[in-house]
């Protein structure tokens, strides 16, 4: 999102995106301006420098969206997440800018640990107020939005801007807006144009991607690598459906994941689903009946990709609404259905 800002305001930055945003149609290009755009993480260097790749990159302006434990094959605990991060914030300009979520302890932690640059704050929707002594800066709020998140009115310290409305959903691409527009605020474009441009905003390839549909049956592409993700992902599209029905199918599948180190946080993040299928690949490292025996969801375990896809050809005639979340290709699955749909 900063970077479409950005080149919406001829600004013509450079990028470096994990994923591919619609607007560019690639997911990095070198630009001919000052600005460079990545979209970073935790994750090391290689093999031989085991610290964060983003202590290198020393930004200007820095978005902290969120932090949870991930990446259990690199940190124990997400203690040792939070010191990467405070080495990162050690690195950021006191003339920079940080720009981090308002009431999240697993960051309240890291800036406490010390923190020199400003800070500006954000959430959606308005929440009350509660300050850490490192706050400093601005709060950017919802003021007023859609139960889905497709349309919302950005606020800057409690002062209306203007209203975004675009086709993203959910209260988590409400947060990202706002971070997006408080970083290209400070790389000097103003919020009515970043509004603007994120109303032209057309979202990123593999997020929430309508990729079949037919008779009332539509399929979606979710790049879901987290519980989290899911469960904020899945809630988006509950407050678009209403009381449609949601069938989540879920490949376990980044490493963190397979090991079934979040297992407990899995067990609850299909929530806003109707039902759910767990789809056990040859990596995945531990029995999934485990959520299907403590899901609050109708829940049932597949291993078989074919039969998955029969599965989902007979909805065609129903009115549902279905997720494949993956982080990778998922076996070819969505040729698969789109070959069914259309036969």
């Amino acid at each position: 999102m900063v970077a479409w800002i950005l080149d919406y305001a001829g600004l013509n930055p450079g990028f470096l995106i994990g994923g591919v945003p619609k607007n560019f149609g690639m997911s990095a290009r070198l630009g001919k301006s000052p600005f460079f755009v990545v979209e970073a993480d935790e994750y090391d260097t290689s093999y031989f420098d085991r610290r964060s790749k983003f202590v290198h990159y020393r930004p200007k302006t820095l978005v902290i969206n969120n932090l949870e434990y991930d990446h259990a094959d690199i940190f124990d605990d997400l203690a040792a997440i939070q010191t990467q991060f405070h080495h990162l914030i050690r690195t950021v300009p006191s003339d920079g800018l940080i720009i981090a979520p308002e009431q999240s302890s697993s960051v309240d932690e890291v800036l406490r640990q010390g923190c020199w640059t400003p800070v500006s704050r954000f959430v959606a929707p308005r929440k009350p107020i509660k300050r850490i002594d490192s706050d400093n800066g601005d709060l950017w709020h919802a003021s007023t939005m859609k139960p889905d998140g497709s349309r919302f009115t950005v606020a800057l310290n409690n002062t209306d801007l203007g209203s975004v409305e675009w086709s993203l959903l959910g209260a988590h691409n409400v947060n990202n807006a706002l971070t997006a527009i408080a970083a290209s605020r400070h790389a000097g474009v103003s919020a009515s144009v970043a509004i603007e441009a994120l109303c032209r905003f057309e979202g990123v390839k593999r997020r929430m991607e309508l990729f079949a549909e037919k008779d009332g049956l539509k399929c979606y592409d979710d790049f879901a690598h987290h519980p989290s993700a899911i469960r904020t992902t899945l809630q988006g599209l509950r407050n678009h459906v209403a009381t449609k029905h949601i069938l989540a199918i879920v490949e376990p599948r980044t490493h963190t994941m397979s090991l079934g180190t979040l297992r407990d946080d899995l067990c609850h993040c299909t929530a806003p689903a109707d039902e759910v299928v767990w789809f056990r690949s040859e990596n995945t490292q531990w029995d999934l009946t485990e959520l299907v025996n403590g899901s609050l969801t109708a829940a049932s375990v597949e291993h078989d990709l074919d039969r998955l896809v029969d599965r989902i050809g007979k909805r065609v005639g129903d009115t549902c609404h279905v997720v494949i979340m993956s982080n990778g290709g998922f076996g070819g699955i969505y040729d698969k259905i789109s070959e069914r749909l259309s036969a």
